[in-house]
């Protein structure tokens, strides 16, 4: 008998492109259903303002629901069963410890990245966030805080119903660029489709650790593996194939290196959304001064090669922006040397983070409404010809 019979084959890696080509025609059935069914019946409107008064876990479904809205609410009203708490609560403390590192890597590097992908900025075109990108980062905050509570799926916390009008919403968006003649299903897939759903969980968890590791913020393994975790739970909350959902970082990092090469490029409405974010950040901090810091840190977490495909300005403040890492050590320095310095530090980082979200949202919760019609100008021919090439490295 030859001997290499015998030798195991290599095993098959579980991301490459036929698995993600599969992911790009799924939806989700169950909020695709309901959200086709409240067309047809015509109670879109109707629910929208019913949902301005369902914000909280425990509360009563309004009795004006339409039949189809209340059998998806029932059925997603409750977390996955294979939750594992301890590992929330190692989430939630992690974010509490992070805060203000987070919510800057969600910020300045997760939500450019997604600009970068050109058929995300075009389905953020088609539902008028390229006027409002502040609703979307008051929305995205928001929706991280009330994950990141100590009661976030207990009675009396908001993050579930927040997480099934969210649901709704990229099923509303599927359903208008599908039936509305803007998408061609079989050529580009599906529109906000598992490969998308996945991706975005992904660049809310793993980009943003990656942004906190490009700042030099010290982190655990086991506090990183948490903090993923927590976002493969959201990802089942809103309708992600978990049979398709990485189990860990390490398989979170096979995807990511996947997708973006299949997906990241330029385009003229990514360009348009990250400057329009930016000037919001701008808006935020007090006075001119340190404007120039907004683009720079963007493109010192986000590298060169997106930076450049989103225009962000290069300025004598991108040498400044490389030197964040090392105040930010100071700063941990400062933490580690004694319990009060590190209540001290956190506590600033948690007052930063709500002052960040309090001026993005000007105190108000924000609701998810689904759309009832897109831009009427918009009309959308995603590529899916071509990779992208990493440039070569600069010597």
């Amino acid at each position: 008998m030859n001997a290499n019979a015998t030798k195991t084959a290599p095993a098959r890696a579980r991301y490459d492109h036929a698995a993600l080509d599969a992911l790009s025609t799924q939806g989700d059935p169950l909020a695709d259903e309901t959200v086709a069914e409240m067309f047809r019946r015509g109670e879109v409107g109707d629910l929208n303002t019913l949902m301005r008064f369902f914000t909280t876990t425990g509360d009563k479904l309004p009795e004006q629901l339409p039949a189809s809205a209340r059998a998806y609410f029932e059925a997603t009203s409750m977390p996955p069963s294979w939750v594992d708490w301890d590992v929330m609560e190692q989430a939630r403390l992690f974010f509490m410890d992070n805060a203000a590192h987070i919510n800057t890597g969600l910020s300045f590097a997760a939500m450019p990245a997604t600009y970068a992908v050109p058929r995300l900025s075009r389905l953020l075109a088609s539902t008028h966030s390229m006027a409002y990108p502040s609703r979307r980062m008051a929305n995205t905050g928001q929706f991280v805080t009330y994950l990141m509570q100590t009661n976030s799926f207990a009675e009396g916390s908001k993050f579930i119903p927040a997480a099934q009008k969210v649901r709704l919403l990229h099923a509303a968006v599927r359903h208008h660029l599908r039936h509305g003649g803007h998408w061609d299903v079989e050529k580009d897939g599906v529109p906000i489709c598992q490969e998308d759903m996945i991706g975005g969980q992904i660049c809310f968890s793993l980009l943003v650790l990656d942004a906190m590791h490009r700042l030099g913020i010290h982190m655990s393994e086991e506090g990183a593996e948490a903090y993923f975790y927590a976002w493969r739970v959201v990802g089942a909350m809103l309708g992600c194939d978990m049979s398709a959902v990485p189990e860990n970082l390490a398989e979170a990092r096979d995807y990511c290196d996947l997708y973006l090469l299949r997906n990241l490029g330029p385009s003229p409405e990514g360009v348009r959304l990250n400057a329009q974010l930016m000037r919001m950040y701008e808006d935020v901090v007090p006075g001119t001064f340190f404007d120039p810091m907004v683009p720079a840190t963007v493109r010192f977490l986000v590298g060169d090669t997106i930076g450049d495909w989103l225009e962000i300005p290069r300025t004598a403040w991108d040498t400044a922006a490389k030197a964040v890492p090392v105040f930010l050590g100071l700063l941990e320095t400062i933490e580690d040397s004694s319990p009060y310095a590190e209540w001290a530090l956190d506590k600033a980082g948690s007052l930063l983070s709500g002052f960040e979200l309090a001026s993005l949202t000007r105190g108000r919760v924000m609701h998810h409404a689904i759309p009832a019609e897109l831009k009427s100008e918009y009309g959308v021919k995603p590529p899916r010809t071509g990779r992208w090439v990493p440039p070569a490295p600069v010597h």
